[in-house]
Protein backbone atom coordinates (compact mmCIF):
# COMPACT_ATOMS: atom_id res chain seq x y z
CA UNK A 1 0.00 0.00 0.00
CA UNK A 2 1.00 3.97 -0.66
CA UNK A 3 1.82 5.43 1.91
CA UNK A 4 2.97 9.10 2.18
CA UNK A 5 4.56 10.78 5.32
CA UNK A 6 3.62 14.15 6.16
CA UNK A 7 0.63 14.37 3.72
CA UNK A 8 -1.82 17.04 4.58
CA UNK A 9 -5.46 15.79 3.71
CA UNK A 10 -7.31 19.32 2.40
CA UNK A 11 -11.10 19.83 2.57
CA UNK A 12 -13.49 21.71 0.85
CA UNK A 13 -16.67 23.86 2.58
CA UNK A 14 -18.79 20.77 2.29
CA UNK A 15 -16.29 18.65 4.10
CA UNK A 16 -15.62 16.48 0.92
CA UNK A 17 -11.82 15.65 0.41
CA UNK A 18 -10.41 17.62 -2.22
CA UNK A 19 -8.87 15.14 -5.05
CA UNK A 20 -7.89 15.45 -8.49
CA UNK A 21 -7.39 13.05 -11.42
CA UNK A 22 -6.33 12.71 -15.40
CA UNK A 23 -8.43 10.88 -17.92
CA UNK A 24 -4.65 9.96 -19.88
CA UNK A 25 -5.17 9.42 -23.66
CA UNK A 26 -2.64 8.25 -26.09
CA UNK A 27 -3.33 10.82 -28.75
CA UNK A 28 -6.44 13.49 -29.27
CA UNK A 29 -8.90 10.64 -30.32
CA UNK A 30 -9.38 9.99 -27.03
CA UNK A 31 -9.83 6.18 -28.30
CA UNK A 32 -6.68 3.99 -25.14
CA UNK A 33 -6.79 5.21 -21.89
CA UNK A 34 -4.02 4.73 -19.06
CA UNK A 35 -4.97 2.69 -16.06
CA UNK A 36 -2.82 1.92 -13.25
CA UNK A 37 -2.82 -0.89 -10.89
CA UNK A 38 -4.11 0.02 -7.04
CA UNK A 39 -1.83 0.60 -4.34
CA UNK A 40 -4.01 -1.68 -2.45
CA UNK A 41 -5.13 -3.84 -4.53
CA UNK A 42 -2.54 -4.61 -6.97
CA UNK A 43 -4.15 -6.80 -9.55
CA UNK A 44 -7.09 -4.33 -10.19
CA UNK A 45 -7.19 -0.99 -12.44
CA UNK A 46 -8.16 2.76 -11.59
CA UNK A 47 -7.91 6.07 -12.60
CA UNK A 48 -4.85 7.44 -11.57
CA UNK A 49 -5.55 10.47 -9.36
CA UNK A 50 -5.41 11.78 -5.85
CA UNK A 51 -5.63 14.09 -2.24
CA UNK A 52 -4.57 17.94 -3.46
CA UNK A 53 -2.20 19.60 -1.03
CA UNK A 54 -3.15 22.50 0.85
CA UNK A 55 -2.88 25.57 -1.66
CA UNK A 56 -2.71 23.68 -4.49
CA UNK A 57 -5.17 24.34 -7.71
CA UNK A 58 -6.85 21.00 -9.10
CA UNK A 59 -5.17 21.34 -12.64
CA UNK A 60 -1.59 21.30 -10.93
CA UNK A 61 -2.62 18.47 -8.63
CA UNK A 62 -4.15 16.08 -11.13
CA UNK A 63 -0.84 16.71 -13.56
CA UNK A 64 1.42 16.02 -10.30
CA UNK A 65 -1.08 12.78 -9.70
CA UNK A 66 -0.74 11.39 -13.05
CA UNK A 67 3.18 11.88 -13.20
CA UNK A 68 3.78 10.26 -9.54
CA UNK A 69 1.06 7.24 -10.44
CA UNK A 70 1.10 6.77 -14.08
CA UNK A 71 4.80 7.94 -15.02
CA UNK A 72 3.42 9.92 -17.64
CA UNK A 73 3.56 13.78 -18.55
CA UNK A 74 1.78 15.53 -21.04
CA UNK A 75 -0.65 18.03 -22.46
CA UNK A 76 -3.92 19.03 -19.76
CA UNK A 77 -6.98 19.05 -21.58
CA UNK A 78 -10.31 20.02 -20.80
CA UNK A 79 -11.91 19.65 -16.78
CA UNK A 80 -14.33 16.55 -17.79
CA UNK A 81 -16.37 17.39 -14.56
CA UNK A 82 -16.26 17.22 -10.70
CA UNK A 83 -17.55 13.95 -9.04
CA UNK A 84 -18.94 13.37 -5.45
CA UNK A 85 -18.69 10.35 -3.62
CA UNK A 86 -20.88 10.29 -0.69
CA UNK A 87 -20.63 6.72 0.54
CA UNK A 88 -17.81 6.33 2.72
CA UNK A 89 -15.20 8.79 1.62
CA UNK A 90 -16.76 11.69 0.85
CA UNK A 91 -14.72 12.61 -2.02
CA UNK A 92 -15.01 15.20 -4.32
CA UNK A 93 -12.61 14.58 -7.10
CA UNK A 94 -11.43 17.59 -10.70
CA UNK A 95 -11.51 14.95 -13.40
CA UNK A 96 -9.06 16.54 -16.53
CA UNK A 97 -8.36 14.82 -19.84
CA UNK A 98 -4.79 14.29 -20.78
CA UNK A 99 -3.24 13.82 -23.95
CA UNK A 100 0.42 11.80 -22.87
CA UNK A 101 3.13 13.52 -24.45
CA UNK A 102 6.21 11.27 -22.97
CA UNK A 103 6.42 8.20 -20.80
CA UNK A 104 9.17 7.13 -18.54
CA UNK A 105 10.94 4.00 -17.69
CA UNK A 106 10.62 4.29 -14.23
CA UNK A 107 8.73 6.18 -12.36
CA UNK A 108 7.76 7.22 -8.47
CA UNK A 109 5.15 4.38 -7.62
CA UNK A 110 6.65 2.15 -10.45
CA UNK A 111 9.99 2.12 -8.09
CA UNK A 112 8.55 2.29 -4.75
CA UNK A 113 5.88 0.11 -4.69
CA UNK A 114 5.57 -1.87 -7.90
CA UNK A 115 2.83 0.01 -9.24
CA UNK A 116 2.09 -1.29 -13.32
CA UNK A 117 0.61 0.95 -15.85
CA UNK A 118 -1.32 -0.48 -19.18
CA UNK A 119 -3.25 1.02 -22.05
CA UNK A 120 -7.25 -0.10 -22.54
CA UNK A 121 -9.71 1.12 -24.51
CA UNK A 122 -12.24 3.25 -23.31
CA UNK A 123 -14.83 0.55 -23.63
CA UNK A 124 -12.32 -1.85 -22.31
CA UNK A 125 -11.68 0.23 -19.22
CA UNK A 126 -15.41 0.91 -18.30
CA UNK A 127 -15.65 -3.20 -17.99
CA UNK A 128 -12.47 -3.66 -15.57
CA UNK A 129 -13.24 -0.41 -13.47
CA UNK A 130 -17.31 -1.20 -13.27
CA UNK A 131 -17.09 -4.01 -10.61
CA UNK A 132 -14.41 -2.20 -7.84
CA UNK A 133 -14.24 1.39 -8.86
CA UNK A 134 -17.63 2.33 -10.44
CA UNK A 135 -16.88 6.08 -10.09
CA UNK A 136 -13.63 5.80 -11.97
CA UNK A 137 -16.19 4.01 -14.59
CA UNK A 138 -18.22 6.91 -14.27
CA UNK A 139 -15.60 9.58 -15.93
CA UNK A 140 -15.53 7.48 -18.31
CA UNK A 141 -19.42 6.96 -19.27
CA UNK A 142 -19.30 10.84 -19.42
CA UNK A 143 -16.56 11.64 -21.58
CA UNK A 144 -18.64 9.30 -24.19
CA UNK A 145 -21.74 11.48 -23.72
CA UNK A 146 -19.64 14.69 -24.26
CA UNK A 147 -20.18 16.02 -27.65
CA UNK A 148 -16.28 15.95 -29.39
CA UNK A 149 -13.48 15.62 -27.92
CA UNK A 150 -11.07 18.33 -29.19
CA UNK A 151 -13.54 20.94 -29.30
CA UNK A 152 -13.57 22.23 -25.53
CA UNK A 153 -16.89 22.73 -25.53
CA UNK A 154 -18.37 19.02 -24.48
CA UNK A 155 -22.09 19.32 -24.15
CA UNK A 156 -23.80 17.46 -21.54
CA UNK A 157 -27.44 16.55 -21.86
CA UNK A 158 -29.53 18.78 -19.80
CA UNK A 159 -31.42 16.78 -16.56
CA UNK A 160 -34.78 16.61 -16.56
CA UNK A 161 -36.78 15.71 -13.53
CA UNK A 162 -37.84 12.27 -14.76
CA UNK A 163 -34.25 11.38 -15.97
CA UNK A 164 -31.28 9.62 -14.20
CA UNK A 165 -28.71 11.67 -15.39
CA UNK A 166 -26.64 12.95 -12.65
CA UNK A 167 -26.98 17.11 -12.36
CA UNK A 168 -24.10 19.30 -13.60
CA UNK A 169 -23.28 23.02 -12.69
CA UNK A 170 -21.75 25.03 -15.78
CA UNK A 171 -18.24 27.01 -14.94
CA UNK A 172 -18.30 28.99 -18.29
CA UNK A 173 -19.74 28.85 -21.50
CA UNK A 174 -16.70 26.59 -22.86
CA UNK A 175 -16.53 24.27 -19.34
CA UNK A 176 -18.99 22.34 -17.56
CA UNK A 177 -18.99 20.60 -14.31
CA UNK A 178 -20.49 17.74 -13.69
CA UNK A 179 -21.34 16.90 -9.78
CA UNK A 180 -22.12 13.32 -9.48
CA UNK A 181 -23.44 11.50 -6.48
CA UNK A 182 -22.76 8.33 -6.03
Amino acid sequence: MKLKPNQTRTYDGDGFKKRAACLCFKNEREEEVLLVSSSRHPDQWIVPGGGMEPEEEPCGAAVREVFEEAGVKGKLGRLLGVFEQNQDRKHRTYVYVLTVTETLEDWEDSVNIGRKREWFTVEEAIKVLQSHKPVHAEYLRRLQLSCSPTNGNSILPSPSSNDNYPHYTPLSANQRTLILTL
